[in-house]
């Protein structure tokens, strides 16, 4: 049996992944871990990274003992994580700025910039706006940067010691064109930055499409993975590639007129175009497959942090396991009136770039005669997760007329069957599915994409492996957007976007403790 390991670090959870030659999923291991926000900035530490993904390969190899699979090797390895971000080390290969995490919305100024000189939508999050940012803040590090990449990027590089990248996760970073960086772009930016001794040819990494070898495990890469030794070196790696692409293969959304939208501490959708759109929003990222695609992304910072607040204080007050908790309250929803009653809930525990929002602060209002009850404001609550994606949706369907069958949906807000589904699909006003290989979720897709680089056939797209060799015989459930739904939603939207005002106010009223203390009010002279 040659089997294939996907590894994932999401933004909560890093989580392993291990599949047969019929890419069922016959072991897993994970680690929880969460980002830290210091000095204003949402970091993770690298000493983290690597007790976390040790203790995620930790429990997988213990569950495929279990299973009968002892392991010591395994077919093709395949590593992705969050997008995004900023991750630089010098010559020497010492980091030199800690990880800023796609999380963060502090470099508004170089992305504006940045898309004015390119003609092509920077976002924020984007690496090379965090790195010009960080050269127009006049920060020393950057005059000896060596190196710049991903968590995905940087993973690979100490598993193998290639600094490459998939062309996803690459796309993340800077512009692409074909498959490899927008060459008149890096011309430009260069001219930007002529200040320093590096061009960005030199210290980006190289850019590897799906199917491509990208390396394979040293022995010190075998250690950073399993201290035991029981893992022997070796193994080949497909090109490491972002939680977009590993999104899009483990929902079979790599074909035009596919998409998928991926739920879970931020929420993101991916529509792969026909056609190159007609302008600029900064609302739309353009991304690409792990082929090269062109892609439509939303990409909205805040999805499930503040519902899971919301159920943690109400776990409180009962007895029961996460995972009916979570059901219980979620299928309260569903009873929920369409329109929430009134009720509003802005979600936004960090900085919203789609909306505007350098900062966030969680927020639930209702009018005087909103009708608060336990199943209005679990419904408010999850159109909270998914309202400011309607917005950047709305741009491709209405504006761009971008045309799409249906969205496949996975993460963990659809982990409680059809209830988050259901009011996507009306909230979108698409039919939205889930498979039920689903719950496996990004690291399964990376899986995917590493059983592809060994499997594939002379010619054979990704798009027909997975078509046809892997998702042939998937099942999955789809629900039509309900009128009833829509229409609530429609309602609530427009009572959430009038919100955003308030959201502002909020935003610049109360401050992070430094005057009355802990969570202390900013003063306003009463």
């Amino acid at each position: 049996m040659t089997y294939a390991l996907g590894i994932e670090l999401g933004s909560t959870r890093i989580k392993a992944v291990l599949i047969d030659e019929k890419h069922t999923p016959v072991a897993s291991g994970s680690h929880d871990w969460e980002n830290r926000l210091e000095n204003g900035i949402w970091i993770y530490h690298l000493d983290d990274v690597w007790a976390g993904i040790q203790d995620a390969y930790k429990n997988l190899a213990g569950d495929a003992k279990q299973n009968g699979a002892a392991l010591s090797s395994v077919g093709a390895i395949g590593v992705s994580a969050m997008m995004h971000g900023y991750l630089v080390f010098d010559k020497d290969d010492k980091q030199l700025a800690p990880f800023r995490t796609w999380r963060n919305t502090v470099t508004a100024r170089a992305a504006e910039a940045l898309t004015e000189e390119f003609g092509f939508n920077i976002p924020q999050r984007w690496s090379v706006a965090h790195l010009y940012q960080s050269s127009l803040n006049g920060e020393e590090h950057v005059r000896d940067i060596a190196f710049i990449t991903t968590l995905a990027g940087y993973v690979h590089w100490k598993l193998t010691g290639q600094k490459v990248i998939g062309i996803g996760d690459a796309s993340g970073m800077f512009p692409i064109d074909g498959n490899d960086y927008n060459a008149a772009m890096m011309k430009s930016f260069d001219a930007l930055t002529a200040q320093y001794p590096w061009k960005l040819a030199d210290i980006l990494p190289g850019v590897r499409v799906a199917g491509e070898s990208a390396g394979v495990l040293t022995a010190e890469g075998a250690k950073l993975l399993d201290p035991s030794g029981e893992f022997r070196p070796g193994v080949p790696l497909c090109p490491p590639e972002g939680d977009a692409g590993t999104g899009m293969a483990a929902t079979n959304s790599v074909a035009e007129r596919t998409g998928n939208v991926s739920a879970g501490t931020s929420i993101f959708a991916m529509i792969v175009l026909e056609k190159r759109l007609s302008k600029v929003y900064p609302e739309i990222d353009m991304v690409t497959t792990p082929t090269g695609k062109h892609v439509a992304m939303v990409h909205c910072n805040n999805c499930t942090t503040d519902i899971d607040a919301w159920v943690k204080m109400f776990g409180e007050l009962v007895d029961l396991d996460k995972t009916a908790l979570y059901s219980l309250l979620y299928h309260k929803a569903l009873e929920g009136e369409p329109d929430c009653g009134g009720l509003v809930n802005c979600n936004y525990c960090s900085g919203e770039h789609t909306t505007g929002f350098e900062e966030g602060r969680p927020l639930f209002a209702r009018m005087p005669d909103s009708r608060l009850t336990l199943a209005n404001l679990m419904r408010s609550q999850l159109y909270s997760t998914m309202a400011t994606l309607k917005l950047g949706m709305d741009i491709l369907t209405e504006r761009e007329n971008a045309r799409l069958d249906r969205l496949l949906g996975h993460g963990g807000l659809f982990k409680i069957e059809g209830v988050a589904q259901r009011l996507m699909a009306g909230a979108l006003n698409v039919p939205v599915a889930v498979m039920e290989s689903a719950g496996e979720g990004g690291p399964w897709g990376m899986a995917l994409l590493a059983a592809y680089m060994i499997r594939k056939e002379d010619g054979e797209t990704l798009e027909d492996y997975l078509a046809n060799r892997v998702f042939n015989e998937n099942k999955s459930v789809c629900i039509a957007p309900d009128e009833t739904d829509v229409s609530g939603f429609a309602a609530y939207i427009k009572r959430y976007k009038s919100a955003l005002a308030v959201e502002r106010s909020a935003v610049e009223n109360l401050t992070r403790g430094d005057v009355y203390g802990a969570g202390g009010l900013k003063a306003t002279g009463f």
